[in-house]
């Protein structure tokens, strides 16, 4: 199976100069926990609910004012939405990330895949777990 057909198709991201405000109320709005982080139509980061909580909330920073770039992680794991299943789990369980910002060939964000939506696959649910349970192993 590849990415492409299992990944979350409705991507949903946020400028990095959009106020932090802004970016709450569409997590809240949409369900979701993170937002790909554009500028233009380059992907500079990526930005959680606990982002927010640590980075900005955390430091009493207002969040009408303050950009999402601000509290934004900048490094973003990505995957090709052409790859097998098996390097999406690959690179999570490498690189300790939950999600994965999915690009076209062209190299633009064209979807969302994480390990709930790895879990689904059937045969996959015992990997998913071996995964999971090495992120929440402290290094």
């Amino acid at each position: 199976m590849r990415i492409s057909e299992l990944m979350t198709k409705d991507l949903e991201t946020i400028e990095a100069d959009a106020p932090l405000r802004l970016a709450a109320e569409r997590m809240r709005s949409f369900g979701i926990g993170a937002l790909p982080v554009m500028d233009g139509d380059q992907l500079v980061g990526m930005l959680t609910d606990r982002d927010i909580t640590v980075r900005a909330t955390a430091a009493g920073k207002d969040p009408n004012r303050t950009p999402v770039r601000e509290a934004m992680t900048h490094t973003v794991i990505t995957c090709d939405a052409d790859a097998p299943l098996s390097e999406a789990e690959h690179l999570m369980e490498e690189k300790a990330v939950r999600r994965l910002v999915v690009l076209d060939t062209y190299k633009k964000p064209v979807g969302l895949i994480s390990l709930d939506d790895l879990a689904t696959v059937p045969g996959e649910a015992k990997h998913t777990g071996e995964v999971l349970r090495e992120l929440n192993t402290p290094q």
